[in-house]
């Protein structure tokens, strides 16, 4: 980051990180896409491909609102992010299985968005900057709901399918000894 000076300059240097990482992001998600089994859980990234492209908008309109230039900053937290996911990816598990660790890449980065933009909006606030803060609300707001229904995607069935796939016990399953027959001994 260059020298900032203030609040300011933090602020602008943060969006322009959750700006690259959004771009980022929207680059990934075509890719996630693919790789699922799931047609709900391809139906959640589609909408959050569609969000994403709404919140670089987004943030597109906050550096307008705050006379800013558009530009890029260095993501590494998001590139990190990102890597793990096509780790999952390039990984043999497929189907359920897959699908769950999906999931689980696909809420670091709901986790990270919800960091960023809490903080974000905060900043905003603080420094009056309200309409730049309904903005990031917006994306605030829909961050926490993508991972709200990752959630209920992975507790629906998603993660029950994963275990059942390769055979591991579920939670409360007898884990071992020998299977009886109904009436025998």
């Amino acid at each position: 980051m260059h020298q900032a000076h203030s609040l300011h300059d933090v602020f602008v240097h943060e969006l322009r990180d959750i700006y690259t990482a959004e771009q980022q992001i929207s680059k990934a998600l075509p890719k996630l896409i693919k790789a699922v089994d799931s047609d709900d859980l391809r139906d959640a990234f589609e909408t959050h491909l569609d969000e994403t492209h709404r919140q670089i908008g987004r943030l597109e309109a906050a550096f307008e609102l705050l006379d800013q230039k558009v530009r890029r900053a260095s993501c590494d937290g998001m590139n990190g992010i990102l890597e793990e996911s096509r780790t999952v990816m390039s990984d043999d598990p497929r189907g359920p299985i897959r699908d769950a660790a999906l999931i689980a890449a696909a809420q670091r980065v709901e986790h990270y968005e919800t960091a960023v933009y809490g903080t974000l909006v905060a900043w905003a606030r603080s420094m009056g900057h309200d309409q730049v803060a309904t903005l990031l609300q917006s994306n605030l707001d829909e961050a926490k709901n993508a991972d709200e229904q990752l959630t209920q995607l992975a507790e629906g069935g998603i993660n029950e399918a994963a275990v059942r796939s390769n055979g591991a016990p579920a939670h409360g399953r007898k884990t071992s000894g020998t299977a009886r027959k109904p009436g025998g001994r």
